[in-house]
């Protein structure tokens, strides 16, 4: 991890006068452990009386909404390693104030204190770790109602080459913290098996950002059930079936994610119209 930061403990950063702002933190990432509880201080939504009314993240951002006429002065962030990420200045009347993340920063607990002078007025513990789960893997032929068109160009044809080779994985956040996808597979027995494809196998896209609560359709750019490579399985008359692995190579979780799923070809000798059935292995 690449950072300017100097390692400070809790204590001395209650009494930190930074000037100006931090901005982001840069990319080292640790494994998170299981999604925690309510927070400790707070009404078990996040919600506060006190100096902080709600401390939460918002998409890619860290917000803290202050309660009316609050005596804090500045608001210090500490990340999960005692490090002082940054801090805000709270001006007559502010309502909140917010920290942003960049693609990458390091999963854990981190400390929101809010100080009037040096003196620590309040201070609240956040959780924040990513999860991402594969939710499904689809086909244009299985789906067509995902927006294909829309991602790989207008085309009502269920022939079209683009479309009838790519794929779309559904991914869910149910973390805390946002995650940053960087690389898309897919490996074992499709038409087109790419451990390493060129760029991140995410269609015109270096990486895609998924945010707490929410799901996205991610969709290939490495032409997985394209035309049958030396090493893929393909379709048959016959049939053939197998089994595939998706991952996803990520930016703040140290591990990738991953799932595998069983596979059916049959029904034709040509990849544009055979019958490909994908199920949860």
């Amino acid at each position: 991890m690449t950072s300017d930061n100097v390692p400070i403990d809790r204590r001395t950063a209650l009494r930190t006068l930074a000037v100006g702002a931090v901005v982001g933190v840069s990319g080292c990432a640790t494994e998170g452990g299981p999604l925690p509880g309510p927070d400790p201080g707070t009404d078990g939504t996040g919600t506060s009386e006190g100096p902080f009314r709600n401390v939460g993240v918002e998409g890619t951002t860290l917000v803290v909404e202050l309660a009316p006429d609050t005596e804090i002065d500045q608001v210090n962030l500490i990340q999960p390693n005692g490090e002082l990420w940054g801090t805000r200045g709270v001006a007559a009347g502010a309502e909140q104030v917010s920290f942003e993340f960049r693609a990458a920063y390091t999963p854990g607990e981190y400390d929101v204190l809010g100080l009037n002078g040096e003196e620590t007025v309040v201070e609240e513990s956040l959780a924040i770790r990513p999860n991402l789960e594969i939710r499904e893997v689809g086909l244009y032929r299985n789906h067509p109602d995902r927006a294909w068109e829309e991602v790989y160009g207008e085309s009502s044809s269920d022939s079209n080459f683009l479309i009838n080779g790519e794929a779309f994985v559904t991914v869910e956040n149910t973390g805390t913290g946002p995650e940053t996808i960087h690389e898309l597979t897919f490996t074992g027995d499709v038409p087109n098996p790419l451990e390493n494809p060129r760029g991140s196998g995410i269609h015109e896209k270096e990486q895609v950002v998924v945010v707490p609560g929410k799901t996205v359709d991610v969709f290939s750019g490495s032409f997985p059930f394209g035309s049958v490579s030396s090493e893929g399985m393909g379709c048959s008359l016959e049939g053939n079936s197998g089994e595939f692995t998706v991952t996803l190579d990520t930016g703040v979780k140290s591990s990738s994610v991953t799932q595998t799923y069983n596979v059916r070809y049959s029904g034709s000798t040509e990849i544009d119209d055979c019958e490909i059935i994908i199920s949860e292995a």
